[in-house]
């Protein structure tokens, strides 16, 4: 059974790398947490390292789960890095989101010592990543893929491993993905609120919104689990909708294409953000509606 590495012990990186430990498989580990070996996942029998080279040194596969492309650069190419680690025949596994374009950048020089590497960036929420139900957005050669499958599955959906394309397409498929789905959570907002402001209440709107064309999961589940009960809760954060939200961004313009839809709810997001409820689900976005409006949209019952 290979040995895994994994760096990045947040929110999302934390449950991620204890279902890897759970399903067997030996586990090293570096965050810059103060807390870590207090961790149930060292109480568990994770081995943790000093640097990102320590981990690479000792493991088959190396995963990443990092909050931008800055940190991943620094943490593979910096110094005592994950690169300095790696050898020919070990796997570097990015599940971070960040610029495709630094994600082929540090490829080149993975790849460049005969090691290999894939992008493999997650969708849904920190909920699945703790039930091992992630969605799995992989860029890379397939036969590399195929080698650390396993090992994606112990935190994903196994019928929900995507494979996008060469390396840096696993990015810019989530980066699509969420472009999209920040997009549907402005949408549903607006339609809602504008529906309380006519006279609708939740409960007659809903059955027919579900039952048309405007039927979308974010209406179906998100909504329902967090705005609609007034829990803001974070299932996704509006900072990492915002992060996201600028790295779509930044992709359209390599290509010169303009985002019009994206450009405004990207305000909105920083607007809510500068309202300091960054931290909130991004369901909380409806809330600029509300406020507009003087009208909210929560379910009758509550």
């Amino acid at each position: 059974m290979k040995k895994i590495g994994f760096i990045g012990l947040g929110t999302m990186g934390m449950p991620m790398a204890k279902n890897i430990l759970n399903k067997g498989y030996e586990l090293y580990i570096y965050d810059v947490r103060p807390d870590l070996e207090e961790t149930d996942l060292v109480k568990g029998g994770a081995v943790t390292c000093d640097s990102p080279k320590s981990v690479s040194e000792k493991t088959d596969v190396t995963i990443l789960m990092l909050p931008n492309s800055s940190i991943v650069e620094e943490v593979v190419l910096g110094s005592d890095g994950v690169l300095e680690g790696m050898e020919s025949g070990k796997v570097l596994v990015d599940m971070s989101t960040i610029l495709p374009k630094v994600t082929q950048k540090v490829a080149v020089s993975v790849e460049g010592i005969g090691a290999d590497m894939i992008d493999a960036p997650v969708g849904k929420t920190s909920e699945h990543a703790i039930t091992g139900t992630l969605t799995i957005m992989a860029g890379g050669k397939k036969e590399v893929l195929e080698e650390v499958r396993e090992i994606l599955e112990t935190m994903g959906n196994p019928d929900e491993i995507f494979h996008c394309g060469p390396v840096g397409n696993g990015g810019t498929m989530k980066l699509v993905n969420n472009y999209l789905a920040s997009l549907i959570v402005n949408a549903n907002s607006e339609a809602l609120i504008l529906g309380r402001k006519a006279g609708l209440d939740l409960e007659t709107m809903l059955p027919v919104l579900l039952s048309t064309g405007a039927k979308n999961g974010h209406l179906e589940n998100t909504f329902p689990a967090k705005a609609f009960s007034g829990d803001f809760s974070p299932g996704f954060t509006v900072d990492l909708a915002h992060k996201d939200l600028n790295l779509a961004m930044d992709l359209a313009k390599n290509y010169d294409y303009p985002l019009f839809l994206g450009g405004m709810t990207n305000d909105l997001y920083k607007l809510v953000k500068n309202n300091g409820n960054g931290k909130e689900d991004w369901t909380g976005l409806i809330k600029i509606y509300e406020e507009i409006t003087n009208v909210q949209a929560r379910r009758l019952a509550d």
